[in-house]
């Protein structure tokens, strides 16, 4: 007798197989320090120091300083005059608003969005911002190519299946002629 997992079973393994990862890495290398959420704006208070800081969907407000990294999607960073990121700055579907006297002293990578320095703002690493109309097209490039192959697969499959209607004598759809 031959036994076979269940849909639920094999989605559960397949769920902490790749959660696995995740939640072992959460802690980074700054400890309790590090900020991560999802939906919600992480705002540092004046005088706060943070480690690493992680958001997607929501944005990033730094009255404080950065001591890690900080990866958003899907919003913004905005940092207030005379304070620093101490990482690299990753930003996909958002802008970077740096204050006046502003820093960040590591790298910084903008897809679909831009970059507004305040003066005596800086950016120490290299950068690479690829502004919006573009950005965009190379977020969605994956859903488009994969909805084109399926566009291809239903014109294959219904061409195959539709049978043309045949017309008298041959004349087509168009009136005869007199």
């Amino acid at each position: 007798m031959r036994r076979t997992l269940s849909p639920a079973l094999l989605l559960l393994a397949l769920a902490s197989l790749v959660l696995m990862p995740v939640t072992a890495s959460a802690r980074g290398r700054h400890g309790d320090n590090d900020r991560a959420n999802v939906g919600s704006d992480i705002d540092v208070p004046e005088g706060d120091s943070v480690g690493d800081i992680a958001c997607a969907f929501c944005s990033v407000r730094l009255h404080g300083d950065a001591t890690g990294d900080v990866a958003v999607a899907f919003g913004s960073v905005i940092v207030d005059p005379g304070h620093t990121i101490s990482g690299d700055t990753a930003i996909v579907g958002g802008n970077l608003i740096l204050g006046e006297g502003a820093k960040v002293n590591g790298d910084l990578a903008i897809l679909s969005g831009r970059e507004r320095l305040s003066e005596g703002a800086s950016i120490q690493g290299s950068r690479s911002v690829i502004p919006a109309p573009l950005g965009t097209l190379i977020l969605l490039s994956p859903l488009l190519i994969l909805g084109g192959i399926i566009w291809l697969i239903v014109y294959f499959v219904r061409r195959n299946r539709y049978r043309f209607p045949a017309y008298p004598q041959g004349q087509g759809i168009y009136p005869p002629r007199r």
